[in-house]
């Protein structure tokens, strides 16, 4: 009978520390990841925030040791992937590649169905891509001061500029230009980077804000003037471009920026790995070239730091979006 229960007790014992390895690996103190990790992106394959979660995602795989599936669910400005890994399990296996858009859309839309704070988990930081304010050739203005003096002087019919569309980073940029400068401007959404920079070439509008790669597709073309960029220094990619901040402008120093989120409550065992897998990458010289390649100079900070960072973003861009009544269609 003693070696019957002693079994029995064994057995317990047995199960037991399963159960326990099994409530270690859920909370992230055990051997994560086991199986492939997934990383929703908002926007279509081949465009700029889908090229950062491809490169971003190639060297988490890297260093955790399990494949990154990419996976695009565009729409709504990229709600509709907010949405979805909101609602996933928070075991690590399921991440959201966002770009600035997750600090804006509470502010452009009336409701939506996740909160850009409570619903997720900020994990890094990686990347920031700074935009540039260029004009038409055809203006004959060099310089931001220069452009602000024309653009008064037309102030009983104003001047127009460009974006990529509503609600983007070009069209929050033209805004805040119109709201420091105080002169009248009225925005124009194209669909895409593209027709936008075909406006200005045509002279239909007079400035907008858009990225250093499709500015430096079109650099030789000598009907485009850009005439400076929203870092807070220079870009190494177009050293002769002054700041706005040189400008005489302190308070346009804006990016585009790229972030890696989990869904709120995974835990932070999980998040510190992650986070140090992307740390690695960024400290990697031919990593941080890739990504100046394609206009985004690469960011290195803690979870902390970013959940302060998407913060005030969302308080900074909310004052924009009000005072300029900006809406989406």
């Amino acid at each position: 009978m003693n070696g019957k229960i002693q079994r029995f007790a064994a057995a317990v014992a047995v199960a037991m520390a399963g159960m326990a390895a099994t409530g270690a690996h859920a909370q992230g103190e055990g051997p994560y990841p086991s199986k492939p990790i997934h990383l929703v992106v908002g926007y279509a394959p081949g465009g700029g925030t889908d090229i950062m979660a491809r490169l971003i995602g190639q060297q988490i795989g890297i260093a955790l040791g399990q494949p990154v599936v990419v996976e695009n669910k565009p729409g709504a400005g990229q709600n509709i992937a907010a949405s979805y890994v909101a609602r996933q399990p928070a075991d690590g296996y399921t991440l959201f590649l966002s770009s600035s858009a997750l600090a804006v859309n509470i502010s452009l839309y009336n409701k939506l169905d996740y909160d850009p704070i409570k619903s997720f988990a900020p994990v890094a930081l990686f990347g920031q891509s700074p935009n540039l304010m260029v004009v038409p050739a055809s203006l004959g203005v060099s310089s931001v001061s220069e452009f602000v003096t024309y653009a008064k002087k037309k102030n009983d019919d104003g001047v127009n500029f460009s974006s990529s569309g509503a609600g983007s980073s070009q069209h929050l940029g033209g805004e805040l230009f119109r709201q420091e400068t105080g002169i009248k401007a009225s925005h124009v959404p194209y669909k895409g980077s593209a027709p936008s920079i075909v406006a200005i070439l045509s002279g239909e509008v007079q400035y907008t804000f858009i990225n250093i790669p499709s500015v430096m597709a079109v650099k030789s073309n000598n009907r485009m003037r850009v005439l400076a960029i929203t870092s807070a220094s220079r870009s190494p990619l177009m050293p002769d471009v002054p700041t706005m901040v040189e400008a005489g402008m302190p308070h346009m120093t804006m990016a585009a920026w790229y972030g890696v989120l989990a869904p709120a409550g995974t835990p932070a065992p999980i998040i510190n790995r992650l986070n140090a897998a992307i740390n690695k990458a960024v400290s990697d010289p031919a990593f941080r070239e890739r990504m100046r390649s394609e206009g985004a100079e690469t960011m290195m900070e803690s979870p902390d730091y970013f959940k302060r960072f998407l913060a005030d973003d969302i308080a900074r861009w909310h004052k924009v979006v009000k005072a300029g009544n900006v809406k989406v269609q």
